[in-house]
């Protein structure tokens, strides 16, 4: 005889859709002036992923920043991995506030020990000269498989690490043009599209907007430095790290579309990778540049 339901006990709590986790990430608490802390998702990760830390960075310097200053360069050293089970600590230097542009340094702390600085550039909105890189014709996202699409046809058979990638929830929706790297060990040409795009609303706030955009930005850079090694960051082989990272704004987006992320690796040598990417819009304007180099390093021989 089956038990009857208490009707009384309480319901679980629903889990937080990832775009809010994300946003929440990014809301960093208030210590001290110039001094914020940062948390992280408990994913099962057992670092925390480059991106996070390049928002919350930019997050912690737009916060000491005048209104109407924005964003438009950001450049920044990665020097330990984060842990997640900790809260990052997040000190701002006012490096400077000129008639136009704004400069701030900020280093990231765990541990006693600096993980990760970014040093970035604001500016007020000001007309001038205008031209831009066309964005390369591809396949548009309606027409590639989407994420639940290669879930049920590509990942029973997929590597481990493959399949755990894909079948976390995730506030970024990826969809590569070419899904021939993932499943592939020909050596390819190391270039790649993407389109991305988030899952979930993002506040209409160029400050906001433009932190998701850094987080986004990290999102399979570096694995394009590998392709022409018939190789990725799932090879358990290799040790693959981000060592710094760049990134330009050139013009304010929403988040509410697809953006193509186009990249290419002009250079491998001496155990580094090296990445540029362009993002653009549905409608061709260019949204952000980005160059990334990365640690690529085979593993010694046990």
């Amino acid at each position: 005889m089956s038990r009857p339901t208490d009707a009384t006990a309480p319901m679980p709590a629903p889990m937080p859709a990832p775009m809010d986790v994300l946003l929440e990430t990014l809301d960093l608490e208030k210590l001290e002036e110039d001094l914020f802390r940062g948390r992280s998702p408990q994913v099962g990760w057992q670092r925390v992923f480059g991106g996070q830390v390049i928002g919350q960075a930019l997050v912690a310097a737009q916060r000491t920043v005048g209104e109407g200053r924005f964003v438009h360069s950001l450049h920044a050293y990665f020097m330990r991995p984060g842990d997640p089970s900790v809260p990052i600590v997040y000190s701002v230097d006012r490096i400077r506030d000129g008639a136009s542009f704004a400069t701030r340094r900020v280093v990231a702390v765990q541990h006693g020990k600096a993980i990760f600085s970014l040093s970035a550039s604001f500016q007020f909105d000001e007309d001038g000269f205008e031209h831009q890189i066309a964005m390369p014709r591809v396949t548009p996202p309606e027409e590639l498989l989407g994420e639940q699409e290669i879930k049920e046809k590509f990942l029973i058979n997929a590597p481990e690490a493959i399949r755990r990638y894909w079948e976390r929830p995730r506030p970024i929706e990826i969809r590569p043009v070419s899904l021939k790297h993932y499943f592939s060990r020909d050596k390819l040409e190391p270039a790649q599209d993407v389109w991305v795009k988030a899952v979930g609303s993002v506040p209409d706030e160029r400050h906001i907007q433009a932190a998701v955009l850094a987080y986004i930005s990290d999102m399979t850079l570096l694995d394009t430095s590998l392709y022409a090694h018939g190789t990725s960051v799932f090879d358990r082989n290799l040790q693959v790290a981000s060592l710094d990272h760049a990134m330009w704004f050139h013009r304010p987006c929403r988040m509410d579309d697809w953006l193509l992320y186009t990249q290419d690796s002009p250079s491998a040598f001496g155990a580094r990778g090296m990445t540029r990417g362009s993002l653009f819009d549905r409608s061709g304007v260019l949204i952000a540049s980005v160059a990334q180099e990365g640690l690529i390093r085979k593993k010694a021989s046990e």
